[in-house]
């Protein structure tokens, strides 16, 4: 038997994106999974398992029920933004640590959150609540243009769009309301005012109230007026930070969080930070996997400590850059050709990782037609001394990398 204690990691996600998560995890930690589908790459880190319908909340209480009659957990995880309630409810019916229901609702709903923001003065942005037409086009009297129209509670920018003129409003609302009708929680839209400058986000962990700002992530965009994101850099020595950490923390106190891993989304508006939502996870798109490279901060296994109710260790031991730079077509339409430069990738010792996600034959979406799920067909990872050298390999990289599509005739 094992001396290390045992977390229940609730969907461990794909293994492209969220496989360091597990890895990193399992690495400390013994790790029994609820999953909803049978382990396969999974199998490796992991003791014991048990397969349940993860939007079921009957069901995964149920799978949770019979893994914890089977081990002694310590705690209970997830890295899923789809399922931080049901994660927070499973850990309070097994009586282990956990973070109140309602307030990871509040972290899933972004009226919720706006309306906590505002409550205790946390800049944000203006927000309204349209269920219709109608009521989007009176929020726009209030709120002005340019705005933006999103979905009150989904993820990874689907259905988020920016509205410069009223004409643009009603296919602006139908995008959003067709990404919102893909949640189960709320399908209402948010008109919102459009905060004008860079994207960041801060990569926080707090730890019985007491929230650390650990990094900064700096974002690029795809061409307006879609928010996908194409990249991402965190630098140990960015100056923002500072700056910034303030804010993300008086977010996280407003929301109510008191324990665990948050990835706070905000822009800087002529140079003040400005929220934009928390997510109460480790940020995706290999977020985590970029602040370890950096830091050397693990947040998957600071998560893990959290949810076992153990102190984590934020000490950083590495003071570096890296970035990830996601590969979209130029256009939408068929793969008929994904390729790098082999001597290159032999040859560049910061070229840390190549990932094709889709296959040559394969379709490609770029919004409104798609979303990051069925656009991209890849990414590619550096690392560097400071956020202008890792930004300088980016572009050298995506100078050797070839991703072609054919438009259906």
């Amino acid at each position: 038997m094992s001396a290390r204690p045992l977390v229940l990691v609730v969907d461990p996600g794909d293994q492209t994106y969220r496989g360091y998560c597990l890895e990193q995890t399992a690495a400390s930690y013994d790790v029994v999974l609820l999953t909803g589908t049978e382990p396969s790459w999974e199998t490796p880190y992991i003791v014991d398992h048990a397969v349940a319908d993860l939007d079921d909340t009957t069901d995964l209480l149920a799978a949770g029920r019979a893994l914890a009659a089977r081990h002694e957990l310590a705690g209970v995880v997830t890295w899923s933004e789809w399922h931080l309630v049901a994660t927070a409810r499973l850990a309070r019916a097994l009586g282990l640590p956990a973070a109140s229901v309602e307030v990871m609702r509040a972290c899933r709903n972004k009226a919720t959150a706006r309306t906590l923001f505002a409550r205790h003065g946390v800049p944000s942005a203006a927000s309204m609540t349209a269920r219709s037409l109608l009521e989007a086009g009176l929020a726009t009297m209030t709120i002005g243009y340019p705005a933006v129209i999103k979905p009150t509670a989904f993820a990874g920018s689907i259905g988020v769009i920016r509205v410069d003129r009223p004409e643009e409003l009603p296919d602006a609302f139908a995008f959003a309301s067709a990404g919102a009708s893909q949640s189960r929680e709320d399908t209402a839209v948010l008109v919102e005012e459009y905060l004008d400058g860079p994207e960041i986000s801060v990569e926080c962990v707090t730890h019985r109230g007491v929230t650390t700002a650990v990094a900064v992530t700096r974002k690029s965009l795809g061409p307006a007026p879609y928010f996908v994101e194409t990249g991402h850099t965190v630098d140990a020595g960015d100056p923002l930070l500072a700056l910034v950490a303030p804010v993300a923390s008086a977010a996280i106190r407003a929301l109510g969080i008191t324990d665990g891993v948050q990835h706070v989304e905000m822009r800087l508006v002529d140079g003040r930070p400005r929220l934009i939502e928390v997510n109460a996870r480790v940020g995706g798109d290999m977020i985590g996997h970029l602040v370890r490279t950096a830091t050397g901060i693990d947040l998957p296994k600071t998560a893990a400590d959290l949810a076992c109710g153990n102190s984590p260790d934020l000490t950083p031991t590495r003071r570096g850059a890296a970035g990830i730079r996601m590969l979209y077509p130029a256009a939408s339409g068929t793969l008929t050709e994904r390729q790098i430069n082999k001597l290159f990738a032999a040859y560049t010792p910061w070229l840390q990782q190549v990932q094709w996600t889709r296959q040559v034959g394969d379709p490609l979406l770029l919004p409104p037609d798609g979303d990051l799920f069925t656009a991209r067909a890849g990414f590619y990872i550096v690392t560097g001394r400071d956020t202008a050298e890792v930004n300088q390999r980016l572009d050298t990289a995506a100078d050797e990398i070839t991703v072609t599509t054919q438009a259906a005739r």
